[in-house]
Formats: structure tokens, C-alpha cells, sequence
């Protein structure tokens, strides 16, 4: 049996920034869980490398920097989807216009929803 957990050891030489304890990564956020999972079987599938996804991933949090992110830490998985979004975007996976609906359709299920409860897409 192979396993699909992700190497620990790999992942924190490619991403030494990636939120971690002795367990593994380190989640304050559902959505950053998924983002996690989905950039993980994109990787599994073959859709990119590593090196291509730290390259994107450092380019995210540069850009962001740029734009004046204080880098506390807590912004990591924004920038982690950023870079999620680029690359499925650059590798033909996702267009902009596919993205512009997700993010719309997330903004209305957001507003519907009652404060404490999980978001879900109608």
C-alpha cells in the first residue's frame, strides 16, 4: 500500500515557510486545509512541480509584500491561493473567467449564510 500523505521532510525543504508542528501542517482555517489538499493532488497528478510551485508560491508572497503585506505570518494561505489560482491559470487548468464565477458565487453564499455556519455553493 503507498501512501498519499504528503513527505513532511520534502514539502518543508521546498516550502520552509509552510505553518507546521512535529504532526505535520498547521491549519487556522478550513479553506486553507483545501487549498492545501487541492495544490497536494494537483502536485500527486502531475499537473506541476514542486519547484514550479514554490517558484509561484514565492512569487505571490513577493507580490503581496510589494503591495504592502506586513508578513506576520497569518497571511501565509492567501498567498498560498494566490499561487494556487496562478499556477492552475499559467498550466491551462482553470481560465480567469472560470475563477471571477468561483469567487462570485463564494461572495453570494457567504452573504446567505448565517454567521457561524459552513458556507456551502448552491
Amino acid at each position: 500500500m503507498t501512501s498519499t500523505r504528503p513527505n513532511l521532510l520534502e514539502l518543508r525543504t521546498v516550502l520552509p515557510a509552510l505553518p507546521c508542528d512535529e504532526a505535520g501542517p498547521v491549519f487556522s482555517a478550513p479553506w486553507e486545509a483545501q487549498a492545501f489538499a487541492m495544490t497536494l493532488a494537483l502536485h500527486k497528478c502531475g499537473m506541476f512541480t514542486w519547484a514550479e510551485w514554490a517558484e509561484c508560491l514565492n512569487h505571490a508572497i513577493r507580490d503581496a509584500q510589494a503591495a504592502g503585506d506586513p508578513d506576520r505570518g497569518n497571511t501565509y494561505y492567501s498567498h498560498w491561493l494566490t499561487a494556487l489560482e496562478r499556477i492552475s491559470t499559467i498550466k491551462g487548468l482553470v481560465t480567469d473567467d472560470m475563477l471571477r464565477q468561483r469567487r462570485n458565487a463564494w461572495d453570494v453564499a457567504a452573504r446567505r449564510t448565517p454567521h457561524g455556519q459552513p458556507i456551502e455553493l448552491g
